[in-house]
C-alpha cells in the first residue's frame, strides 16, 4: 500500500515510495517541509510511472522539440500503464518561457480536466523544467510534478530547488514560484548525446558552485578539464553530485530564499542582464561566465579577494571555452537591466562576492563608479 499526506500546500501527494533506488543510483535528498530526491543515475526516467504515485490518472509531458523521441516512449509507457498522458511540445530554450507558452499548457489541461490528483512532468533543458514547474504550480493552484532535466544546467541547477518561472520583456524569471518537485530525475545518459559546447555551457553552474562552496569541483577540473568534460567518466559525475549537493544543501536550509539561498546567485546579477541583452540568444552558462568573473573583479576591487583567486576564474573558465568578457559600450544598459532584478531590493543593488574561497558573502548597494571599475576590467 502507498502511504500518503498532505503537505502545508493543501496538495495531496503521495509519499515516494522507498526503495525505488537502483544499485548504481545516488538519491540526494533535498530537505525542508516539502522535501524531495534529486536520483541521479544511468536509466533513472524508467522509475517516472513509480514515482507518479498511484493515484495519478492525467499527465502531461512538457518537452522541446530535440526530446521528442523520449517524450513519445514515456508516453506510450504510462498510457500502457493505465495512465491517460499527454504530449505537449514547446519551444527550446528561453523562447519556451514566455506566458503564451504557459497559457498552452493550461488550455489542454483544461480541456483534458486535470484536477489536483494530476501531474505534469518537464523533459528537457532548464527553461523546459521551470516552464513545466511554473504550470503546475499556477494550475488548480499547484498540482504535483517531475522534473527530467536533460542538460548539465538542468540537472545541477534549474531543477534542483523548486524554482520556478517564466521571463517577461522586462526580464529573466520575473513571475514566477517556489513549487517543490515530487522528485529530480538526473538522468545521465541522456546527456551522452548532447553536443559539446551545450555540456560546456553548462559548466558554468557546476564552476559557480566550486567557488561558493565545494573546492574539489575546481580542482577536479583542473587537473584534467577533458576528463572533467566526459560523461562518460567517473570525474564527470563526482562533478555533477558535488555540483547538485551543493545546490540541494542551500536549497534545504533557505527554500523561498530568505537568507542563505541568495548565494546561489554568484555571477547571475549581470548575467542575466547579459541574456536579457543579448535577447536570450546567449546560453545561461555563458552570460553566467562572465558574470562569474565581474563579481571576482568586484570582490578585488572592494579588497575580499587575492588576485590569484580572481585569475583562476578567468583561468578555469576559459579552460572551458567559455566567455570571460563583454564588450566596453554596453555597460549603461546592462546596469539599468540589473536595477530592475529581482535580486535588488528597494532599488538597491545586491551581489553576492567572495571573501576568500567557499566564503560567499553579499555586498549591498556599491557605489556606481566601483561597479564601472568592474565592468572595465572585463571589457572587450
Amino acid at each position: 500500500m502507498t502511504e500518503t499526506h498532505e503537505a502545508d500546500d493543501g496538495v495531496e501527494r503521495d509519499a515516494v515510495p522507498s526503495g525505488a533506488v537502483e544499485r548504481d543510483v545516488t538519491e540526494i535528498r533535498v530537505g525542508g517541509a516539502d522535501g524531495y530526491p534529486v536520483i541521479v543515475g544511468h536509466g533513472v526516467i524508467d522509475q517516472v510511472p513509480e514515482l507518479l504515485g498511484a493515484r495519478v490518472a492525467n499527465v502531461l509531458i512538457v518537452h522541446a522539440p530535440p526530446l521528442a523521441a523520449v517524450a513519445e516512449q514515456l508516453r506510450s509507457t504510462l498510457n500502457e500503464r493505465g495512465r491517460t498522458a499527454i504530449i505537449a511540445e514547446v519551444p527550446d530554450a528561453e523562447a519556451g518561457k514566455r506566458v503564451e507558452v504557459a497559457a498552452f499548457c493550461w488550455q489542454i489541461m483544461g480541456q483534458a480536466d486535470f484536477t489536483r490528483t494530476d501531474a505534469v512532468i518537464g523533459i528537457g533543458g532548464g527553461a523546459v523544467t521551470d516552464l513545466a514547474g511554473f504550470v503546475a504550480a499556477t494550475w488548480l493552484r499547484g498540482v504535483q510534478w517531475l522534473a527530467v532535466p536533460t542538460t548539465v544546467l538542468g540537472m545541477v541547477d534549474a531543477s534542483v530547488g523548486g524554482k520556478t518561472g517564466i521571463n517577461t520583456n522586462e526580464g529573466k524569471n520575473l513571475v514566477g514560484s517556489f513549487w517543490a518537485p515530487r522528485a529530480v530525475l538526473a538522468d545521465l545518459e541522456l546527456v551522452r548525446t548532447l553536443p559539446r559546447n551545450e555540456i560546456l555551457t553548462g559548466f558554468a553552474e557546476i564552476v559557480k558552485a566550486g567557488f561558493i562552496a565545494e573546492p574539489e569541483i575546481l580542482d577536479i577540473i583542473e587537473r584534467d578539464v577533458d576528463r572533467a568534460t566526459d560523461p562518460g567518466t567517473p570525474e564527470f559525475r563526482r562533478l555533477m553530485e558535488l555540483a547538485i549537493r551543493v545546490k540541494a544543501r542551500v536549497v534545504s536550509a533557505d527554500f523561498t530564499e530568505q537568507g542563505q539561498r541568495e548565494i546561489l546567485n554568484y555571477g547571475h546579477t549581470l548575467g542575466h542582464a547579459i541574456e536579457h541583452a543579448e535577447r536570450y540568444q546567449w546560453r545561461h552558462g555563458a552570460a553566467v561566465s562572465v558574470g562569474l568573473v565581474f563579481v571576482a573583479e568586484l570582490a578585488r576591487l572592494t579588497g575580499h579577494l587575492d588576485d590569484a583567486t580572481v585569475d583562476r576564474h578567468r583561468t578555469i573558465l576559459e579552460s572551458l571555452s567559455l566567455p570571460t568578457t563583454y564588450p566596453a559600450g554596453r555597460w549603461e544598459g546592462l546596469l539599468a537591466t540589473m536595477q530592475r532584478d529581482k535580486k535588488a531590493r528597494a532599488g538597491m543593488l545586491r551581489f553576492i562576492i567572495l571573501d576568500g574561497l567557499a566564503k560567499p558573502i553579499v555586498l549591498e548597494g556599491p557605489e556606481p563608479a566601483l561597479l564601472f571599475a568592474a565592468y572595465q576590467e572585463i571589457a572587450s
